[in-house]
């Protein structure tokens, strides 16, 4: 493309590094970014480097936070003998929305994935099982999404979690089988809370 300057080509090709995001759409991300006033892209540049440098992993519960506890495991009026394991951070948004679960989170940052190199160890279930064990957890909703990944998921970490005397339950199929949770709207996943199933491995 002798065209197109190396600094836009070099811009294009990182932003095709995004999910979903094809040459054509990175094109047309890196061209409305050139139109627009210089301070708008250096301010968008400026606040993506911020982040990358502030946010880490809570200490709690492994979603995304500026400081040691996010805003949920610092929140005292949170139950926390209710816990939601969820996939990714933006699953904990699309519960959050709906107002009524009040207990906390543990995020997986992913699923069981064996062809892909993701195991447990990957998923931090050794943390998810060594709070349990410290005690105070009645309940644990497993959240993961309603795909075969998704599903081996939440058996290993009923398997795991039996005999624990933790009560283990997986939200309902409010979620549309193969669907994403973080994409749920607010009543569908309200539903799939409140209509969640006691996972039995007898």
């Amino acid at each position: 493309m002798r065209a197109m300057p190396e600094s836009i080509r070099r811009a294009i090709q990182a932003f095709q590094k995004l999910p979903g995001v094809g040459q054509k759409s990175a094109e047309r991300l890196v061209y409305a970014l050139l139109k627009r006033r210089r301070e708008d892209a250096l301010n968008l540049s400026r606040s993506i480097a911020d982040m990358m440098d502030r946010v880490r992993y809570c200490s709690g519960c492994r979603n995304y936070s500026e400081s040691e506890q996010c805003p949920v495991c610092a929140d005292a009026a949170r139950k926390a003998d209710l816990l939601c394991v969820v996939e990714q951070p933006e699953d904990v948004l699309a519960i959050e929305r709906t107002g009524e679960f009040r207990g906390r989170y543990f995020v997986l940052h992913g699923s069981i994935a064996p062809l892909d190199g993701i195991g447990p160890e990957e998923l931090g279930v050794d943390q998810l099982l060594e709070k349990v064990q410290t005690g105070g957890v009645a309940e644990i909703i497993i959240a993961t999404n309603p795909n075969v990944s998704g599903e081996a998921t939440a058996i290993y970490i009923a398997r795991k979690l039996a005999g624990t005397g933790v009560q283990v339950s997986r939200i309902a199929l409010g979620i549309p089988a193969g669907g994403s949770i973080g994409y749920a709207d607010e009543v569908t996943m309200l539903r799939a809370l409140e209509g969640r199933t006691r996972i039995n491995l007898e």
